[in-house]
């Protein structure tokens, strides 16, 4: 295991569910229940899952553009939940996020130099004529040419737009790069290219991503790590050869079984589930995954499985390992 940038603890997320007249809250949303995990210097945690599992919600707690409900998340050895005002936002330039939508993402009515010197000057590390200069650099570092600064966003394709978010989120400097779904809005053969120019801007910056994506060959692509969430919870993590070769959890074993690109490892069969993923709002007791396990035992149903490492560097939350550790 690398040194850890990131340290994530108990985190949990729950959205009030309120009704009436006056509002009153009758319960509560638990996108994120009880999730914990290290990323380490320069690595890539690939953070995958059906939709509705809460990995965006993961991501946009890290970033503190969402406040956790509990738990702790250690950046550079300081717990950002604690953090306020200045504080907060003298740590912020050490972390950025590349969203999903690169059409929405930047505003239309600014030229791509007012995009990116915005940071640099907000942030007070260079006035506007220094930060003019920046940009040419940052446009080029991303495959664009200095001339594309004058433009708009909408004069550019989908790929230059999110190109152009890449280098927004580079300005700063950054020890870390959330990307939430970054690619999947992109062509196939566009998609390539991003990714290739992300592990380039990985190893020339020193960087560290968190990437988010239901893709799992675009994971396995770019990923060193990869952590499995279904319903709020964490439920494997590993290392991607042994993750991928070797999935430990029923529902990790049923997502990959889905995936061309995962079942060429093995004769792995598709494993259909039965039933419906539960309502956050009401989430089963005991494993999270039993309503719909097809090795649920009598435990599954009332003991929530914690997190245990059963290989080095392999860790599950199941029963079926409780006494299987090394």
């Amino acid at each position: 295991m690398r040194e850890p940038l990131l340290e994530v603890s108990g985190l949990k997320k729950y959205f009030p569910i309120q009704a009436g007249l006056l509002r009153r809250t009758i319960g509560y949303v638990k996108a994120i229940d009880d999730v914990s995990f290290q990323l380490g210097k320069g690595e890539t945690l690939g953070i995958v899952g059906e939709s509705g599992c809460g990995k965006s919600t993961l991501g946009r707690m890290i970033m503190r553009v969402l406040e956790p409900s509990e738990g702790s998340i250690i950046f550079d050895d300081q717990d950002l939940t604690r953090l306020r005002g200045q504080k907060l936002r003298a740590q912020r330039q050490k972390f950025q996020m590349v969203f999903q939508d690169p059409y929405a993402s930047l505003n239309p009515k600014m030229k791509v130099a007012d995009i990116l010197a915005e940071p640099l000057i907000v942030n007070g590390l260079m006035d506007r004529k220094e930060a003019a200069g920046q940009v040419g650099q940052l446009l080029k570092r991303v495959g664009l040419r200095e001339g594309d600064a004058q433009k708009y966003p909408h004069e550019f394709s989908g790929g230059q737009r999110q190109r152009v978010g890449i280098a927004r989120a580079l300005s700063l400097s950054p020890k870390l790069i959330v990307a939430d779904e970054a690619v999947s809005a992109l062509d196939v053969s566009i998609q390539a290219q991003i990714l290739n120019l992300m592990m380039d801007l990985k190893k020339d910056f020193d960087l560290s991503y968190m990437f988010i994506s239901h893709n799992l060959a675009v994971v396995r692509h770019i990923s060193d790590r990869v952590g499995v969430m279904y319903l709020g919870h964490m439920v494997e993590i590993g290392e991607k050869t042994s993750l991928f070769q070797s999935p430990l959890h029923p529902y990790t074993q049923a997502l990959l079984s889905s995936s061309p690109v995962a079942k060429r490892d093995s004769e792995r069969k598709k494993i259909i589930l039965q039933g419906e993923v539960p309502s956050p709002a009401n989430p089963p007791s005991g494993c999270p995954f039993h309503t719909r396990c097809p090795k649920v035992t009598e435990s599954c149903k009332s003991i929530r499985p914690a997190m245990q490492e059963v290989a080095p560097g392999h860790a599950v939350a199941c029963h079926l390992y409780e006494f299987k550790g090394e």
